[in-house]
């Protein structure tokens, strides 16, 4: 799902995955779509600008919901459009959610972390607590799985918690061979 402000790595990481491997194995059977409230053109955070090719209207039905983060997640928090007929609702109707970065504050806001534990980027953790006392936080990890629910902390963990994905949906080899084709194999200069 895009917005405006969402932060490109967030969104876009977990895209080259997941869209790897959609593109590489039909035969799996998934398909992977960009969609905002609004189609159209999506300025990120720092200047880029995609485009949602579908509304939340006319989105194909979805058995994932990827939802990154950024500095947009922050007007979300009190949309009651967004948490209540949109979030609540795909998670109602057994769409896997998935988060990176902020995107797990609005999942803490429509509620659908309580009690279970959580990730976000290491500079929002306060404020995740904050939305839902109830959420155990788990600060050092990458991504965290509590089954109807994945979040990932920052940035380059949306990477980590879509290669789970794959692992999850269509098992270690799979993953093994999306991580090979698109290079993944991190070992920071610094």
């Amino acid at each position: 799902m895009l917005f405006d402000g969402v932060e490109e790595l967030d969104a876009v990481g977990p895209w080259e995955v997941l869209a790897y491997w959609a593109g590489n194995w039909p035969e799996d059977g998934w398909q992977v779509v960009r969609f905002a409230r609004t189609a159209g053109d999506i300025q990120c955070a720092k200047g880029l600008v995609v485009r949602a090719t579908h509304s939340w209207t006319d989105a194909p039905s979805l058995d994932v919901l990827v939802l990154p983060g950024g500095q947009g997640t922050r007007p979300l928090l009190n949309d009651p459009t967004m948490l209540d007929d949109w979030i609540r609702h795909l998670r109602d109707e057994g769409t896997l959610m998935t988060s990176v970065c902020t995107g797990s504050l609005v999942f803490a806001a429509a509620g659908i972390l309580n009690g279970r534990p959580a990730t976000t980027y290491w500079d929002q953790l306060d404020l995740l607590q904050q939305l839902d006392p109830t959420i155990e936080l788990r600060p050092l990890d990458r991504w965290v799985d509590s089954g109807e629910v994945i979040t990932a902390s920052g940035v380059s963990a949306g990477i980590d918690m879509a290669l789970h994905l794959v692992r999850r949906l269509a098992g270690e080899e799979r993953a093994r061979a999306v991580r090979r084709g698109i290079q993944y194999d991190p070992a920071p200069p610094v």
